[in-house]
């Protein structure tokens, strides 16, 4: 089951992402003053940023994040799918598959968008037999903070 994250998940969420970011399925760890922002603006609004919980049976198996924008070319609302992060008991379970579910069905979404590294080839088994396709954009970025 996938459910919206609530104030009560604060810890959940930051020891999930803590998770996430110090295993190789990213570049590097991140400072948790950043986490914990994502946290509040979550709580604040969902104008930018959905936070959802993995459950399985009735206990919290992981967590999810997508990015709303806007794109003329999409025709509408694009989530960016940030970060999606299953537990390792608690994959291969369905809970990747409701979690795209979940968030292919929030009103106004005309594209989802996502990376994910070279190596993980598991992830990427799994977005492609979900319909995703590879682009044809390189992307860059810039940090300003």
């Amino acid at each position: 089951m996938i459910r919206k994250i609530t104030p009560s998940d604060r810890e959940l969420y930051l020891k999930l992402s803590g998770m996430l970011y110090s295993s190789e399925a990213v570049s590097g760890p991140i400072p948790e003053s950043r986490r914990i922002a994502a946290f509040e603006e979550m709580m604040r609004s969902d104008a930018y940023l959905i936070g959802v919980v993995a459950e399985c049976g009735g206990v919290a198996a992981g967590y999810g994040l997508a990015s709303k924008m806007y794109s003329q070319e999409a025709g509408g609302i694009v989530l960016w799918l940030e970060e999606l992060f299953i537990l390792p008991e608690y994959r291969s379970r369905g809970l990747g598959m409701e979690f795209f579910e979940y968030m292919a069905n929030i009103s106004g979404v005309a594209r989802m968008r996502l990376e994910f590294a070279p190596e993980n080839l598991r992830a990427e088994s799994l977005y492609r037999r979900l319909g995703f396709v590879g682009v044809p954009y390189k992307q860059l970025m810039k940090d300003l903070r």
